[in-house]
């Protein structure tokens, strides 16, 4: 079952509204009524009242969403049934106060456009007098700002070149400076080299000499002393790489704006001798409405200024450091210079005392090598005399023993027995006592040869260390770079 139609309130059963400033035609109406509504038999009369069934029919076809003028061509002829003849009466959308209305319209806009005409006829031509002389007074006064753009330009032409100039002499100037930094540098490496071979050279010394003293003190502050000297060598040479990157950029900044400036004069002043009768003057359909500008007169003078403004900044900061790092030459070269004096003036201290003490242990060593001699002779006395007594011990030992062999009461503790044995205890006691004193003799023998070969390794140890003073770091220090190399001549 199908609904063919439904009650007055349904979307599609209407035609679409049209909206309220427009009115089409009575006859279009018509028709498009007469397409839109695919009519059934109806029995009863188009005065009745709207009712839900007046469209209901049962149909075997689907229903589909189409326009109803498409589904209106497609039922057959046998089944629509003719609009009769008022219909159209009835859907009129106007009423005779309308169309009376409607002509009063147009009579007084007719009146209207005439009298416009007739003033824009009177009007016309004192406005084309008007904008003659507007135009040419327009133009003259054109003409004479570019004139006066073209004045602004060359003036400031010729201060950007000016300051150009100025930074380009700096810029090489400040370039002549970091060169010469560069050079003072690399000049500062020899002397460092030096520093750090004493120090390597005198961690040779051996023993006792193995001593922080002086010297080592000043070489430590002379390796340090050259190391600030580098770093702040260093710090000026990259504030020197700044500057000149941003006076370079400056520099950049100026030749841009120059550039600019000349192709601006350029093209104002050919703007500005341009006439109505010269050549390459055209129609430029639309350009007035082209706004392709960025900056206004003040925006324009005030860029220039600031990149002056800027450029002898920079030259100012220039100049400024290039005085730096004159005096951060004279400076570093004095203090190096000083230090190497002072490390040179301890090593000869210490060679002085070195030499002295080599000279005092090698008296000392006479003396003792004399006392070891004397020692060993004495040695050799306190032996022979032991070896005397030992004859006198074996006389008296064997006295005793023989008497021990005397038969019965002769074993008889006389005189004799009691002396023999007497003489055994004190020639033993005189060995003993001489023993002993050939065990001190030796000791002290021991000592002084310990002695001796304590000083001949003090003897060696103070030549290696005059050796490696005097030959080793004052032949390295005899020559160290001038004053002028220092600086950065040469």
């Amino acid at each position: 079952m199908e609904f063919l139609g439904s009650t007055l309130t349904a979307t599609y059963a209407h035609p679409k509204p049209t909206p309220t400033n427009f009115l089409p035609a009575i006859g279009s109406l018509t028709s498009s009524y007469r397409d839109r509504f695919p009519h059934s038999n109806m029995t009863h009369s188009l005065s009745l009242p709207w009712r839900p069934s007046t469209y209901y029919k049962v149909a075997a076809d689907s229903p589909t969403l189409g326009p109803y003028c498409t589904r209106s061509q497609k039922v057959s002829e046998s089944t629509m049934l003719p609009f009769v003849s008022n219909r159209t009466t009835l859907f009129t959308r106007y009423t005779p106060d309308d169309w009376y209305r409607s002509n009063l319209t147009n009579y007084q806009e007719s009146n209207t456009s005439r009298h416009n005409s007739e003033s824009l006829r009177v009007d016309t031509s004192r406005l084309i007098q008007d904008k003659y002389q507007q135009t040419r007074k327009t133009q003259a006064d054109s003409t004479q700002n570019l004139g006066e753009r073209v004045n602004d330009i060359g003036f400031w032409k010729s201060e950007i070149i000016h300051e150009l100039d100025s930074m380009i002499g700096e810029t090489n100037e400040l370039t002549d400076v970091k060169k010469k930094m560069e050079r003072a540098l690399m000049e500062t490496e020899a002397p460092l080299q030096v520093a750090r071979e004493c120090l390597f050279h005198r961690e040779k010394r051996m023993g006792i000499d193995l001593v922080h003293d002086e010297v080592e003190a000043e070489l430590l502050t002379e390796v340090d002393n050259i190391l600030c000297c580098q770093e702040r060598m260093k710090l000026h040479l990259d504030k020197a790489v700044a500057q000149l990157a941003a006076n370079r950029a400056s520099q950049h900044e100026l030749e841009k704006d120059l550039h600019d400036k000349q192709v601006a004069h350029r093209i104002d002043d050919k703007c500005h001798h341009l006439r109505n009768t010269s050549d390459g003057v055209s129609y430029f359909r639309g350009v007035e409405r082209v706004d392709a500008t960025v900056s206004v007169p003040e925006s324009w003078a005030k860029f220039t200024d600031d990149n002056l403004l800027r450029s002898q900044s920079e030259r100012a900061a220039s100049a400024k450091l290039r005085d730096d790092i004159q005096n951060l030459l004279v400076v570093t070269a004095n203090e190096m210079w000083n230090q190497f004096n002072k490390v040179n003036l301890a090593l000869t201290n210490r060679i002085a005392e070195t030499a002295d003490a080599k000279n005092k242990i090698q008296v000392h060593l006479a003396k003792t090598l004399q006392e070891i001699f004397q020692t060993e002779m004495t040695i050799e006395s306190i032996r022979k005399a032991i070896k005397d007594k030992s004859a006198f011990l074996k006389v008296a030992q064997t006295r005793l023993d023989e008497r021990t062999r005397r038969p019965n009461i002769e074993l008889c503790r006389d005189m004799a027995q009691l002396r023999l044995v007497n003489e055994v205890y004190e020639v033993d006691d005189t060995i003993q006592t001489l023993q002993k004193r050939l065990r001190q003799a030796e000791d002290t023998l021991q000592s002084l040869v310990h002695t001796k070969a304590t000083l001949e390794h003090d003897l060696a140890v103070k030549a290696n260390s005059l050796y490696i003073d005097q030959e080793k770091c004052m032949g390295m220090r005899k020559s160290f770079p001038n004053t002028l190399r220092l600086v950065g001549f040469c």
